[in-house]
């Protein structure tokens, strides 16, 4: 008979993945243990491995459960009545706000998905490219022209991304500027930027 599973299964194993992060990102995915993520989280290095079999898969987890929550988000917003600018805006917030406690995560998948396994890394970029196009998909309704520039629309979507993920860097919380008007500037410079570019270097790239 299958040994029933705790209660708080769901919180440990989520304590001890933010933990994981934390690790990884200020130690390096090479250096930092499971014995030492064991200790950092008061558990047994037992406890560890009943929820992971190695580091890597701990470390797939980790990044597979950021990216689908990025995905989720960007679906749902997706779905939304709103006009294109408006629902940007809602998608740059619902990012920088899933972004406000996941630093750590943002520096592992930068710094270690090369890590993993070859088949690992498809599942994790697959999710990135899911991000992507959502958000593809919305900037190129903030003009008519946009979405049949998609030489453009890459170069466009990447921008609104870069503009969001070094938001870390900088920004620190009580600031003036909060992550909601971030949101709205964010938006405000793709939906005056994209007619502009497309106007600017569409027809110009699409005959070079």
């Amino acid at each position: 008979m299958a040994r029933p599973r705790a209660a708080d299964h769901f919180e440990k194993r989520q304590a001890i993945m933010a933990q994981a992060a934390e690790l990884f990102a200020q130690h390096g995915y090479d250096r930092a243990s499971l014995a030492m993520l064991a200790q950092a989280c008061g558990v047994s290095k037992a406890l560890v491995y009943h929820y992971w079999r190695d580091k890597e898969e701990l470390l797939f987890d980790v990044l597979a459960q950021h990216l689908q929550k990025l995905v989720e988000i960007a679906r749902g917003v997706h779905t939304l009545t709103r006009s294109p600018r408006e629902r940007l805006e809602t998608f740059a917030f619902l990012l920088l706000d899933a972004y406000r406690d996941a630093d750590a995560v943002h520096r592992v998948q930068i710094a270690c998905l090369s890590l993993l396994s070859a088949e690992r890394q498809e599942a994790l970029k697959a999710l990135e490219r899911a991000l992507v196009e959502e958000a593809a998909c919305i900037i190129a309704e903030l003009d008519p022209e946009a979405g049949r520039h998609r030489h453009l629309l890459m170069p466009l979507t990447m921008s609104f991304f870069a503009m969001l993920n070094w938001h870390y860097l900088w920004h620190r919380e009580g600031a003036k500027l909060t992550r909601a008007d971030y949101a709205r500037m964010v938006a405000t410079i793709m939906a005056a930027g994209t007619p502009a570019v497309v106007e600017a270097f569409g027809r110009a790239m699409a005959q070079g």
